[in-house]
């Protein structure tokens, strides 16, 4: 199992470069299921729920998570789903922070169905 989890994000306001495409290929490995967009900018995955209540303990936790870690996503949410995307704006790209919050997430997914 990835240790990403337990990985704090570090700040990021641009000047690094964005991910390679074997970096981001080895830590796709690393998490439950993301995946990329074509242009290798978003890592992204889709959560299903039994019901809106559940959707949105899921989203909470989520924003709490984000919170912690000052990385946000961006989600879509219906009664019974969640899609999270994420990049990192400020290097139009996917950097390591991206990896470590959807490896948190993974964590919490034991109500997913």
């Amino acid at each position: 199992m990835s240790d990403l989890h337990t990985i704090r994000c570090v700040g990021c306001e641009g000047g690094i470069p964005a991910l390679t495409s074997d970096e981001v290929n080895k830590l796709l490995r690393e998490v439950n299921n993301w995946e990329v967009s074509p242009d290798a900018k978003v890592i992204y995955k889709r959560f299903t729920f039994k019901g809106f209540y559940k959707t949105m303990a899921f989203v909470n936790a989520v924003a709490w998570i984000a919170n912690q870690e000052n990385h946000h996503p961006d989600m879509e949410i219906g009664y019974n789903y969640c899609l999270i995307k994420y990049s990192t704006h400020a290097i139009d790209g996917l950097s390591k922070n991206d990896f470590i919050c959807a490896a948190k997430i993974d964590s919490l997914d034991a109500t997913s169905t």
